[in-house]
């Protein structure tokens, strides 16, 4: 377990130095803005495409994965939701507490370090996770905030679901890369070597990016971040491995990347989504502070259990 935590320590000592950045105003939020986007716009776009333009999706895409993942998030989901309503909280706030509650810091956290940790072949299964984090979970969240301010459930919520999912350079670039795969035909040389450089900032980067922006977090509402903290670290990867061990069994490499991703800290995308929305951007901000910092023990213990360190 020593071992493992050693490990995992270098990524959130890139993560404090971000912090300490954003902290002294070394940084300035602006910065982080920008860093940030370089990061989500093109260093993280070239790894994923590289990534998946040199696998398979036939070989990569697990239908049992991805149920029993599915199954493990929306249990969870279910049980934030359920509590949010019995403290009589309204749909909206119900909504972003909810995914608070499952959706990890996959893209800027899990797939460097995962890939990293467990070896390229994670790339697979964190890229389904990652798939049905944004295309189910990050699409739900809009549904249910933009129909409870309707007054009604209608076709028409479905149009900015579509716009950002397709506006999500994450997503684009899984695809282009599967695309490309597909023609079977391998990445010219120079074009290799530039997404290689450019996709090698993507871990330094996001890490840094996420430490800054961590700076600017606030930790209010303490007994609510805590809870929804407990959701994210504890029952959302104890429900995944439940599911990927006995309902949806999956092979033991593949099980292991995908309990480990659900241990992942709250994703700073549900906060970029409740300041949009206007919709509790505090409670967030809180959750994001305080499960980064319980997961650097927390990631080391699950990643440890998983590879049997």
């Amino acid at each position: 377990m020593l071992a493992i935590f050693l490990k995992t320590l270098p990524f959130f000592a890139l993560i404090g130095l971000g912090y300490w950045a954003g902290r002294t105003r070394f940084f300035t939020e602006e910065a982080t803005a920008y860093l940030t986007k370089f990061v989500f716009y093109f260093a993280l776009s070239a790894m994923l495409f590289r990534f998946s333009a040199n696998l398979s999706f036939g070989e990569v895409f697990d239908g049992q994965l991805v149920m029993a993942y599915l199954w493990g998030t929306a249990f969870v989901y279910g049980i934030a939701t359920l509590v949010a309503l019995l403290r009589k909280l309204d749909i909206e706030t119900t909504a972003v507490e909810a995914q608070c509650a499952v959706i990890g810091n996959t893209g800027f956290l899990g797939v460097p370090m995962l890939v990293l940790l467990l070896g390229e072949a994670a790339i697979g299964p964190v890229m389904l996770v990652l798939a049905v984090d944004l295309i189910v979970f990050s699409s739900l969240i809009v549904i249910l905030i933009t129909g409870s301010r309707d007054g009604r459930m209608s076709l028409g919520i479905l149009r900015p679901v579509g716009v950002g999912l397709l506006k999500n350079p994450m997503i684009v670039s899984i695809t282009l890369g599967f695309l490309w795969s597909a023609t079977t035909l391998p990445i010219p040389a120079p074009m290799n070597e530039f997404l290689s450089i450019l996709g090698g900032a993507a871990t330094p980067g996001a890490l840094f990016a996420i430490g800054a922006s961590l700076a600017s977090k606030s930790a209010e509402r303490i007994e609510i971040a805590g809870w929804l903290t407990f959701c994210k670290l504890i029952l959302h990867p104890l429900f995944v491995a439940l599911a990927v061990l006995f309902l949806f069994p999956v092979e033991p490499y593949a099980a292991g990347v995908a309990i480990s991703a659900a241990a992942l800290p709250v994703a700073g995308n549900v906060y970029i989504l409740a300041q949009h929305y206007g919709v509790a951007p505090q409670r967030v901000s809180a959750a994001i502070l305080i499960s980064t910092a319980f997961s650097i023990l927390t990631v080391s213990v699950v990643i440890g259990w998983v590879t049997g360190a």
